[in-house]
């Protein structure tokens, strides 16, 4: 009997990344990740629902990662202030796993239309997370929505910042710089529509 290997799922998911970058998403299968990984087809499904898990996997955590970070940051901040500080913290956890694997998983999504339509479905039930924990801050239903909207952005940009210039900065790093840059935009911006009453 085969002995338990506490590295299979991380084989797995080097295997995966591997021929996805080499050959396509669409055009590898199961059986030749577990060929490359040395791994049987039952191990896969041990650790993933289907192929396109391993790109995802853990990914349903965000969500709810995210809303605990904000309903911990001080009462005393704003609602926005509060997006800020949880995103702050979940890019340091980011920032612990190494941008490495970012990078490369985030080219395979971008050249597969199926993988982006599952980005953006997951980043919808982050942001479903993150409206209820404003609500729960106290933040008016549509400021809570509004704040999402924003804070998810600012996540997205910070997250293509990170992983375009891999490097010593933090993701938390590039979440003040991207939100420091919204904030330049907004202080000159005139919050009149042009030709408005």
């Amino acid at each position: 009997m085969p002995r338990w290997d506490p590295r299979a799922e991380e084989r797995l998911r080097e295997a995966a990344l591997e021929l996805y970058s080499e050959r396509g998403y669409e055009h590898v299968t199961v059986a030749e990740i577990t060929e490359r990984a040395g791994l049987t087809r039952r191990t896969f499904f041990r650790y993933f629902t289907d192929k396109r898990d391993v790109l995802f996997a853990g990914s349903d955590r965000l969500g709810p990662t995210l809303a605990a970070a904000v309903l911990r940051a001080d009462a005393a901040l704003s609602p926005f202030e509060a997006v800020l500080s949880g995103l702050v913290q979940v890019g340091d956890l980011l920032t612990e796993q190494g941008s490495s694997i970012a990078v490369q998983r985030r080219a395979i999504v971008r050249s597969s239309p199926e993988l982006q339509e599952r980005s953006r479905t997951k980043f919808a039930a982050v942001a479903d997370s993150l409206v209820d924990a404003l609500e729960r801050r106290g933040a008016p239903a549509a400021e809570a929505r509004l704040l999402t909207e924003v804070g998810v952005a600012l996540f997205r940009e910070a997250f293509e910042r990170w992983t375009d210039a891999p490097g010593p900065a933090r993701f938390a790093d590039h979440v003040h710089e991207v939100s420091a840059e919204l904030a330049a935009h907004l202080r000159v911006a005139d919050p009149h529509v042009p030709g408005g009453g």
